[in-house]
């Protein structure tokens, strides 16, 4: 009687643990196991060169969204972002990809605008800014086609 009880206990604190292991991964990761409250809109770049992803999406150095994904479209990198519902966008917004440091992470800045009408979800950002390339920048450099 004695060791059930002992193996029940200690079966209770395992699924406890590991209940609680599983939600402390998704809010650190992040993650969206329900919908969430995002909606999505869509930017185009003619390079999405580092940006992965899962990259946060910022405005004014606050986070406020993610990249959900990055495809190829029209020879062009379709980036689709998940926004929180809170975030105003307008069809003025400028979507640059930017770096953190000098080789930092990747991810991508907002200026959302606001003289615009709002983005609706699926809608496109149409002014984007590519990211800085320092590879292409230092072949450049070497091979003298910097002006």
């Amino acid at each position: 009687m004695e060791k059930t009880k002992l193996e029940l206990a200690v079966g209770v604190f395992v699924l406890v643990g590991v209940v609680c292991l599983g939600y402390l991964s998704i809010k650190l990761g992040k993650l969206e196991v329900i919908g969430g409250n995002l909606y999505e809109v869509d930017a185009q770049f003619n390079t999405a060169s580092g940006l992965k992803p899962g990259a946060t999406v910022e405005i004014a150095g606050v986070e406020v969204g993610r990249v959900k994904s990055i495809t190829l479209k029209d020879d062009r990198a379709m980036v689709r972002l998940a926004v929180d519902n809170g975030t105003r966008l307008y069809t003025d917004t400028i979507a640059s990809i930017k770096t953190r440091g000098i080789i930092g992470e990747k991810f991508l800045a907002l200026s959302p605008g606001g003289g615009g009408d709002p983005l609706k979800p699926g809608d496109m950002i149409r002014d984007t800014e590519s990211g800085l390339d320092l590879e292409e920048l230092v072949s450049q450099y070497v091979h003298g086609k910097v002006n």
